[in-house]
């Protein structure tokens, strides 16, 4: 079993995206610096409506790719959460067709499903139920970097209702003035992190 380790502002812009969107599934792709797929350094939240591969789905997936380039990233995977607070499995994931498409062009992309179970602001395990594709999606091991830190400072952001500061790609859509790379949140993340 491989090892997929999530980056602190990765991991804080996931569950604030199911923070967000309690009551819907959400959808974001999995940013890695190039030539280190396995470890995630930021993660973008892409869709609380429809997620299934879609005409937006593709437009959002050249803009994130676009912007990852000028960054020295590449996407590397897609995070699910569903919709029924029960269902943190791979099987029941939607849209997991967009997984397999950014599998065939990174060989070991991942996917990473929420355990909506998990999402709290006591926070005690990672929240996250990871595969990674080897010829077929099997499970690996998530670590979250520096992870007291990192529950720590997602509980202060839930607990001070930064959830709806996060964009998604749906949010840029109603209104293209919605930053969906988060540039606004990046600065408080990286102060919150380095606090713990």
């Amino acid at each position: 079993m491989s090892d997929i380790i999530f980056d602190g502002r990765a991991y804080c812009k996931i569950m604030l995206h199911a923070a967000k969107y309690p009551h819907l599934a959400v959808n974001g792709l999995l940013l890695a610096e190039n030539g280190k797929p396995s470890v995630i350094v930021d993660a973008v939240p892409l869709f609380h409506q429809c997620l299934h591969v879609s005409p937006m789905a593709e437009v959002a997936l050249i803009q994130v790719e676009s912007k990852a380039v000028k960054k020295n990233q590449q996407i590397v995977g897609y995070y699910v959460g569903c919709e029924n607070f029960y269902d943190n499995h791979f099987d029941r994931a939607p849209g997991i067709r967009i997984a397999d498409k950014i599998a065939e062009q990174c060989s070991d992309a991942c996917v990473a499903v929420i355990d909506n179970r998990a999402v709290s602001i006591e926070m005690r395990y990672p929240a996250l139920k990871v595969w990674q594709h080897r010829d077929r999606w099997s499970k690996a091991k998530c670590i979250v970097r520096n992870e007291t830190d990192t529950f720590d400072t997602v509980s202060c952001l839930l607990q001070r209702g930064a959830a709806k500061e996060l964009n998604d790609y749906d949010n840029y859509l109603d209104n293209t003035q919605n930053d969906w790379d988060n540039t606004h949140l990046n600065g408080d993340l990286k102060q919150l992190l380095a606090m713990y």
